[in-house]
């Protein structure tokens, strides 16, 4: 199975599935699962690179990830189910056992979701610092989701309405398909630059973080607020009523986390005054004290 693509004028032909083993009638592996696996692999090379930065000890914070992941993949996949409505004829369908499909259909937010209440409960275990391990994972997110969005491409998933134009966007037998003639917007491209940008710019930020947690409130913050915008234009939302459930989540994700990052930094601020006033003023004694000596 492949798919005739063309994106800004390029033509491209796409093979969902990479190679097949010789298991059986036939292993497939696919492209979509080499990518998210590379994009893990990112952030655990980020994550070990790094975590003497955030005060961690390295083999009780890959205790907490090597728990918490495959939860978080199981909690997406329930995200996506609820939301989407999927019916599933049996248990083993939630895992896409007997199908051609494979494990398929996955929420991000139910994956973020899990990660943090079972990242959570294993930090207490492990006895390891939740908030600070959360803002390294923080960025191991972006780099995952930026990466792992290139899968969307290669399965022709995560695209938006018509672009109007007769260059900017992409077209491919599934787009054609499901929406017709005409070029859409590549939101799988508009969310991997987002993300991968953020995780510049929240890395560099995260050097002078203010307190532990911290950049884990950027992380929200900053994906909530892009994903809500590419929202608007994706046509395969998951939905709850009338409304888009990532466009409601995002924002509100977006608005809390700054809510919680300007009112802890504005406590920290004046703590910072008081202290600062209170050794002015012991030096003002000092001084005092000093020139009442000399004048002695």
């Amino acid at each position: 199975m492949s798919y005739d693509v063309t994106i800004f004028g390029i033509d491209i032909t796409l093979k969902p599935v990479a190679f097949t083993l010789p298991i059986g009638d036939g292993w497939d592996v696919y492209w979509y699962g080499i990518i998210i696996a590379i994009g893990f692999l990112g952030a655990l090379i980020y994550a070990y690179t790094n975590y003497k930065r955030f005060n961690l000890d390295i083999d009780r914070a890959l205790d907490v990830v090597l728990v918490t992941t495959p939860v978080a993949i199981l909690c997406a996949r329930a995200y996506y189910v609820i939301f989407d409505g999927e019916k599933l004829e049996s248990f083993s369908d939630f895992f896409g056992f007997g199908n051609s499909s494979g494990f398929a259909g996955l929420g991000i937010y139910g994956g973020v979701i899990g990660a943090f209440v079972t990242g959570f409960l294993m930090c207490k275990i492990r006895k390891v610092n939740f908030c600070d391990m959360f803002d390294l994972a923080a960025l191991g997110f972006l780099i995952g989701q930026g990466v792992g969005r290139w899968g969307n491409f290669i399965n022709q998933e995560a695209y938006g309405a018509f672009t109007g134009s007769d260059w900017w966007g992409m077209q491919s037998d599934i787009t054609v398909m499901e929406m017709g003639e005409g070029l859409v917007h590549p939101c799988f491209l508009y969310e991997s630059i987002w993300c991968l940008t953020g995780f510049v710019v929240i890395h560099i930020l995260s050097k002078k973080r203010k307190f532990s947690g911290e950049v884990f409130l950027m992380y929200l913050g900053w994906y909530g607020f892009g994903r809500a915008i590419i929202e608007t234009l994706r046509t395969d939302s998951l939905m709850i009523g009338p409304f888009k459930v990532s466009l409601l989540l995002g924002i509100l994700l977006c608005v809390a986390s700054i809510t919680v990052i300007l009112v802890v930094r504005k406590k920290l601020s004046k703590k910072d005054e008081v202290y600062e006033s209170v050794f002015s003023e012991e030096i003002e004694e000092s001084d005092e004290v000093e020139e009442n000596v000399q004048a002695d």
